[in-house]
Parts: C-alpha cells; sequence; structure tokens
C-alpha cells in the first residue's frame, strides 16, 4: 500500500448539504420486519437512513479533521479489499486482530461483502462526494471489527450491546432507537435478567474508548488483539459476559418455537 501524507490531501471542506429529513414512519415499518427476521440486515440500514438526520455529514467533518482520515482519504482505502483477503488474514499469528476476524467470519459464515450487499436495499438519496463515499463504506465495512475488538458477538444481545457502543461513539439517533426498542423487547423476554447493565455497559465502553471511524484498521489487523484494544481504550464486556450464555441459549430455543409454528 503507498502511503500518502495528510499534507498531499487536498480535497475541499465538505460542503453543506440539504438537511436530511427524518422519517419515523419508515423507520416504524423497518423496525417490525426487523423484528420478525433478526438476520435482515437490511431493515438496520432502513431504520438508521430514516432516523439519522445530518449525523453522517458530522461524523466526516470530525473525521476529515483528524490526521488519519485525511490520509486515509488521500490514500483512497478500499477496507473491504483487506477485509476480502481471506487468505492472508488466515496465514496472520493466532491472536491477532486479523486472524480472529477471519476466524469470527469463518464461524458466524460470513463475508466481509454481505453487509455491502444489505447496505444496497437503501436507495442512494443523493450523490456524494468521493471522499464522503470512502469514509461512508468504511464506517458500513468495519462492523464486524468492531464485534471482534469489543468482543460483543453476534447473537441478539450483543448486537443489541454493540449497538449501544455505536450510538456511544456516532450518536446517530437510528442506532439509538434500535436500541430503545431491542432493550424493551429484550428485557420482556428475559425478566429475571438485568440486561440493562449490559446495554449500559456497552454505551458507557463507547464512550470510554477512542473515536473507532478513525483507527487504522489496515495497520491493527496485524497486531495482537488485546494489544488493539488497549490502544483503542475497549474494556472487557465483563456484564455481557455474565449473562450471554443464558440469553444465547433462550434465543436458540425461541428460534426452534418459531420454525416448529411455521412448519405446523
Amino acid at each position: 500500500m503507498t502511503t500518502a501524507s495528510p499534507a498531499d490531501f487536498s480535497a475541499a471542506a465538505p460542503s453543506k448539504a440539504k438537511r436530511k429529513r427524518i422519517e419515523p414512519l419508515k423507520a416504524i415499518r423497518a423496525v417490525r420486519a426487523l423484528i420478525a427476521d433478526k438476520e435482515d440486515t437490511g431493515q438496520v440500514f432502513k431504520i438508521i437512513d430514516a432516523l439519522s438526520g445530518s449525523v453522517r455529514d458530522r461524523m466526516f467533518k470530525r473525521f476529515i479533521a483528524t490526521e488519519m482520515g485525511q490520509r486515509i482519504v488521500a490514500e483512497k482505502r478500499d477496507l473491504i479489499a483487506a477485509l476480502n483477503d481471506r487468505e492472508r488474514l488466515s496465514r496472520l499469528p493466532e491472536g491477532t486482530l486479523g486472524r480472529t476476524y477471519y476466524e469470527f467470519m469463518a464461524e458466524e459464515n460470513l463475508t466481509a461483502d454481505g453487509l455491502v450487499e444489505a447496505s444496497r436495499e437503501v436507495p442512494l438519496r443523493e450523490e456524494r462526494p468521493e471522499d464522503e463515499q470512502i469514509f461512508g463504506d468504511r464506517l458500513r465495512d468495519s462492523h464486524d471489527l468492531w464485534h471482534v475488538t469489543t468482543g460483543y458477538g453476534r447473537d441478539g444481545l450483543g448486537e443489541l450491546a454493540l449497538l449501544a457502543f455505536s450510538y456511544a461513539q456516532t450518536r446517530n439517533r437510528g442506532i439509538g432507537f434500535i436500541v430503545l426498542v431491542g432493550w424493551r423487547l429484550s428485557v420482556k423476554r428475559n425478566p429475571d435478567l438485568k440486561l440493562g447493565r449490559v446495554i449500559r455497559e456497552g454505551f458507557r465502553h463507547g464512550k470510554q474508548a477512542k473515536w473507532l471511524p478513525a483507527a487504522d484498521w489496515e495497520a491493527l489487523l496485524d497486531k495482537p488483539l488485546e494489544e488493539v484494544r488497549a490502544l483503542l481504550g475497549i474494556m472487557p464486556p465483563e456484564a455481557y459476559r455474565a449473562v450471554e450464555p443464558v440469553t444465547s441459549e433462550r434465543e436458540r430455543q425461541f428460534i426452534e418455537r418459531e420454525a416448529l409454528k411455521k412448519a405446523a
């Protein structure tokens, strides 16, 4: 990879975009669809798009104000290309971020392109300059790296806790809305477990950590995962780990019951 200096970055400051309307009804329809099928990732993008307002513009301004953000844009980095190089990731030493990410994706039967396909369910409202597209794509494509780095799994509670972490990092109202709805449903299904502390932990860890949208993920892939967590200020998800075996088993049983109902 060629390395560009931030001094080489010559893009103009982002122009003031037309204020994006909030679309609550669209968000509610997508939430209902997501509740019916939590694997329908496209609904997540619809909710975020409907409620995000101008948060993406604010995030991009913060991103491009950093030295790393300027470097990423100047080099026109494509994170998904690094994440799709499964052969290289599989050869990295055990315990590195890249190797752990590779094993996580293999175990979950996922590909880096999966989020790209899901995001296409939301049509573009407007053409974005190339530097803003680079940022938006990078934020989307790093989602599973956030899973691995934070320690939150892809079970329902893990996704919810990671979204709470993400809300603290992005202040995206769409993400916050999903967290509130998911929190309510999780408490209803698990009244004997104090799941609120898991959500609060995710939010607190997101506030304490360094700002992940500007992380140099390409360089971090080669580093030991524990070193990456220390560099990014990410704390262990202790509250989540304490209840995850129980909630995951209940989630498995719930899915089996729903499958039997559909088959009947």
